[in-house]
């Protein structure tokens, strides 16, 4: 009899792209990838953070290099991903919210967390798949989403519509690319501690509202998502496309 083996999770010889890589969930990524073997490019706006991140993952033994990169600025971001050699993995991080409740949401509001949650991300996808197409790699391009891309929350309806915005995508994406052997999935976490969202999970009734909600009865750590995202970028995952991976809890329960 011949067991079958557990495909790897190891990433080595491999280069990923990820975004928002300076603190929080990014830099989460980062190291995750890194640590399983990956050549990790760490981009943000944010030249002193990543450089650091970068600096440390090398000093743990991993591969890592910084990439200034604003994906809001599409032609350029696309330009300086083009200029790289190409990756066989994306983590599509970069995200922001201006939470307010509907009656208030302001132009400038819409226009400023579309513009990152979606516009960018789909842009920054479409370059990096550019370049798996033109490389014959089969890669992985995992979209950070959120439970918010499968729920409503209140204050949240811009950020809602992004996120939900980008689970659509995924998908149509995960259609059009799979023919080269690139999968597309998406990550749906609940409310993790980070530097994004510490400001909100200090009102004490926020708090109380999300801690009702979350069935585990804790706030998610980055930790909390690293094996995912390894998994998603690695050959386990290999028959897994079009599809979204909810860590939260149990919010979407129920």
């Amino acid at each position: 009899m011949t067991l079958p083996r557990t495909p790897s999770f190891r990433l080595d010889g491999r280069r990923a792209l990820v975004t928002g890589a300076g603190r929080g969930i990014g830099l989460a990524a980062a190291a995750a990838l890194a640590e399983a073997g990956a050549h990790v490019v760490l981009a943000a706006r944010s030249r002193e953070e990543i450089e650091a991140a970068a600096a440390e993952i090398r000093a743990e033994g991993g591969s890592a290099e910084a990439l200034v990169l604003d994906v809001a600025d599409i032609e350029h971001a696309a330009a300086q991903i083009a200029a790289q050699p190409p990756f066989h993995a994306l983590v599509n991080n970069a995200g922001t919210n201006r939470p307010a409740a509907f009656q208030d949401v302001t132009p400038a509001d819409f226009d400023a967390v579309m513009a990152l949650n979606l516009r960018a991300a789909f842009f920054v996808a479409q370059a990096v798949a550019r370049g798996m197409i033109a490389a014959q790699i089969p890669g992985a391009i995992l979209h950070v989403s959120s439970q918010m891309g499968h729920v409503g929350g209140a204050r949240r309806s811009v950020y809602c519509a992004s996120k939900w915005a980008i689970e659509g995508v995924a998908r149509a994406m995960a259609i059009d690319l799979a023919p080269h052997g690139i999968r597309v999935n998406t990550l749906c976490p609940t409310f993790i501690e980070t530097p994004m969202t510490r400001p909100f999970l200090q009102d004490e009734g926020f708090r109380a509202q999300v801690m009702q909600k979350i069935k585990l009865g804790r706030l998610g750590q980055v930790e909390d998502l690293m094996g995912a995202i390894l998994f998603l970028c690695s050959d386990a995952a290999s028959l897994m496309t079009g599809s979204s991976l909810l860590v939260d809890g149990g919010w979407t329960a129920g």
